[in-house]
């Protein structure tokens, strides 16, 4: 019954227009036009009553700092313009982004060149596994039936092959007579001197030396600052994504305080934490 009532042709209602006497005021106003004209009116009557009552309150003695950079033009006050007001808020997410791609990409740079340089620092000063004599010892310990282990160590560690005329001189050997150099620096593969340049103190504790003590510690100090400057930029990368998303789209509140301690959070020390409303996704 219904559908068949809304299936009959019934009369058109037309609003009323304007009468041709009276064509020249434009469209007939409607109650709901009314309402609105009304509400503008009453909210500017409000501002100005507000205006009135602060300018008859006024200390005439009243200032503040920021009246230095602000001006009157033409009777009209002219405030300074802020970074909120002189971009949108489109503008502004825009060059959020350009600036956390390029501190990102920053921290990286930092870190990879920390990374190089701890690197080529790492081995500064160390020393060898192994010597020569142990060496040829772990190698024939694996050929005797040693662990797998032992045989890849001794394959690993670095050697230096001297060549003899028969065994017995190979038993009577002595690698640091033939390297003439202390017991105690067979190891090493590099900055090995002989015992004659130990002898000399001079060239023990000379210039040269502490040249390089002096680049070494330059060289840890300089790791240490890319190391902190690294973090430095990383926090702001991430500060400024944070605040990215927060002028995002998205229902959202900021946590106060019974909720973060609730969270777990201690609201003296942490900063400002929002939660964003859950929204289906497609």
């Amino acid at each position: 019954m219904t559908a068949l009532a809304n299936a009959i042709k019934r009369k058109t209602h037309k609003e009323r227009s304007q009468p041709a006497a009276r064509q020249k005021y434009g469209l007939l106003e409607k109650h709901k036009d009314y309402v609105e004209r009304a509400k503008n009116f009453h909210k500017k009557e409000k501002a100005i009553k507000t205006l009135k009552r602060k300018a008859e309150e006024r200390n005439p003695d009243e200032f503040y700092f920021a009246m230095e950079k602000a001006r009157t033009k033409d009777g009209v006050h002219d405030g300074r313009l802020t970074q909120a007001n002189k971009y949108s808020q489109e503008e502004l997410r825009l060059m959020k982004t350009q600036d956390v791609k390029y501190l990102s990409m920053k921290a990286t740079t930092e870190a990879n060149k920390a990374a190089r340089l701890r690197e080529s620092l790492h081995f500064i000063g160390a020393t060898a596994p192994a010597t020569a004599v142990a060496t040829a010892a772990a190698t024939a310990k694996a050929g005797k039936g040693g662990t797998k282990a032992a045989a890849a160590a001794a394959a690993a560690a670095p050697r230096h092959t001297v060549f003899v005329d028969s065994e017995a001189a190979a038993a009577r050997f002595d690698p640091a007579a033939y390297f003439d150099t202390p017991a105690a620096l067979l190891d090493r593969t590099f900055n090995r001197p002989r015992a004659s340049q130990l002898a000399d103190k001079k060239a023990v504790l000379g210039a040269k030396t502490k040249g390089v003590e002096k680049r070494k510690a330059a060289a840890y100090r300089e790791l240490a600052q890319r190391q902190e400057r690294r973090g430095k930029v990383a926090a702001v990368a991430e500060r400024l994504a944070y605040e990215k998303l927060v002028m995002g789209k998205g229902r959202k509140r900021k946590l106060r305080g019974k909720e973060l301690r609730g969270a777990g959070v201690d609201p003296e020390t942490a900063g400002k934490v929002f939660v964003w409303k859950r929204e289906r996704q497609r």
